[in-house]
């Protein structure tokens, strides 16, 4: 192989591997600002919850409203009156401060005959049915006051299991399902949930205010990585530049 043609392909060899680190580095710079971005939109997604949770509490009317209206309701501060109808109570498999058991949906019957299932809180697992916690089953015209939860539309991952409707066991908040399983029409059950706050229960069963405003905010932390592994690859690439060339003449 003549000097011209080693040339060439050193030069050839330069070229597809200046572009594939031209490549490399785009695509590590491009992670690291989508990873800011991201970081920006979780900031101003928990200032808003924040926002939310903290403003005097909305109607129903209100609320429903802001969801006809294509509004985030999730965390919406909110209050609701009606009566328990214990009898149709549905359990959430959970845990609360290191302790399994459930938390109790009940049904809460509206001045409009709707229903609006409501996170009344934790129960430990020997406590999930009605008779063991019967001065809990609170009766006659109630004020709730708590947080609006936005229905799911589909189970939230494969992992978790499949509602066991017949042992009255719901690993996700299929509202639909829950609704059905206690004979109530989806036309009259609220498209949403509540969460009741930290009010007191007779016998201090369910225990309220279990909402958790669990939303890891680690984009910073990978904006860090990304942008560090494009530095790296320069400094890789100047490194080894020098080694194979040396300086620069």
């Amino acid at each position: 192989m003549t000097e011209v043609h080693v040339l060439a392909s050193r030069q050839k060899r330069s070229i597809l591997t200046g572009t594939a680190v031209l490549i490399a580095l785009a695509i590590l710079l491009s992670l690291g600002t989508w990873q800011v971005e991201r970081l920006h939109w979780k900031e101003k997604l928990l200032a808003d919850i924040a926002e939310r949770r903290q403003a005097l509490p909305a109607s129903l009317d209100d609320v429903e409203g802001m969801a006809a209206k294509g509004e985030d309701i999730d965390y919406r501060h909110i209050t609701v009156s009606g009566e328990y109808v214990n009898s149709k109570e549905r359990h959430f498999f959970a845990t609360w401060h290191g302790q399994t058991g459930f938390y109790v949906y009940t049904p809460l019957q509206l001045v409009d005959g709707r229903y609006l299932f409501v996170n009344r809180g934790f129960v430990p697992y020997e406590n999930k049915e009605p008779e063991m916690r019967m001065q809990g089953q609170l009766t006659d015209q109630q004020t709730v006051t708590g947080l609006a939860r936005a229905k799911l539309a589909d189970k939230p991952s494969w992992v978790v299991p499949d509602n066991d409707v017949a042992k009255n066991i719901f690993y996700w908040k299929d509202l639909d399902v829950m609704a059905s399983s206690v004979g109530l029409d989806k036309a009259q059950v609220v498209p949403f949930f509540v969460d009741a706050d930290d009010t007191p229960n007779p016998k201090g069963l369910p225990i309220g205010g279990v909402t958790n405003v669990d939303l890891p905010n680690n984009h910073l932390q990978y904006a860090f990585t990304w942008y560090g592994l494009a530095a790296a690859l320069v400094i890789i690439v100047v490194v080894a530049r020098f080694r194979k060339w040396g300086p620069a003449q």
